[in-house]
């Protein structure tokens, strides 16, 4: 569905009862994408916030599903632009809501940066929103920043994956079942933005213990099939 015609800001549903919200954009060279994911449930939640210039336009896309005002949760991987640039924005908005982060998040950032007070998740930790449940995974410096982590939702087997699979492009497919490993690492080839943690391997793994059959991207198309083979595969590309 196109939220807005000009921006070409569009949301599909990629996973039962959670949806991709895509902004296309053209930068020097090359196209690509922003992607938001909303959860509506009894306690709703937007993973990655997108920079606050692009705030008008999620919000409109949220509230083609729901009422922005109605979110109690607003989640990201780390502290960067396009994943919680505008945290604040979406806290005016929503007087109910709350950052949801990790501990190291929390702690060194968000408890500062942010307008109102975040829940902190431990590594492994769940949280309920109703008919989801979703839960923490700690992944320091992977790719990059020391508080990175990602979120899993239990029932549908997602993984928000935030920058593991970041391809370039402007996202027209919302959910593919092709190659995005290929896509993914020849952009980094270009500009690599990891940052190579020697613990790569057990955080790969970690992640792949989940067994995700949906790979919630940032950047580019979300994905389905065996995404922990896909995760392993990443861990190959990188050395790990």
């Amino acid at each position: 569905m196109i939220t807005n015609s000009q921006s070409g800001t569009n949301i599909v549903e990629v996973a039962e009862g959670i949806y991709r919200i895509n902004t296309p954009m053209d930068i020097p060279g090359t196209s690509f994408s922003f992607n938001q994911y909303l959860v509506p449930d009894e306690q709703p939640l937007l993973f990655h916030t997108g920079p606050r210039g692009m705030f008008p336009l999620v919000r409109e896309a949220v509230d083609r599903v729901l009422p922005s005002s109605s979110l109690r949760w607003v989640s990201f991987s780390h502290v960067e632009a396009d994943e919680s640039g505008s945290l604040n924005e979406w806290l005016a908005v929503a007087p109910e809501a709350q950052p949801l982060c990790g501990s190291i998040a929390a702690m060194v950032s968000v408890t500062d940066l942010a307008d109102r007070a975040p829940r902190a998740l431990a590594d492994g930790e769940t949280l309920n929103l109703g008919r989801h449940t979703v839960q923490w995974f700690d992944a320091p410096h992977l790719p990059h920043g020391w508080e990175t982590g990602f979120l899993g939702e239990v029932s549908t087997a997602t993984l928000f994956c935030g920058d593991l699979f970041t391809q370039p492009g402007r996202g027209e497919v919302a959910l593919t079942e092709s190659d995005i490993l290929g896509p993914s690492e020849a952009f980094r080839g270009q500009l690599d933005y990891y940052s190579h943690t020697r613990n790569a391997r057990p955080l790969i793994e970690k992640l792949a213990a989940f067994n995700p059959t949906t790979l919630a991207v940032m950047h580019g198309s979300a994905w389905k099939g065996d995404g922990a083979g896909l995760l392993r595969s990443l861990g190959q590309a990188l050395g790990v």
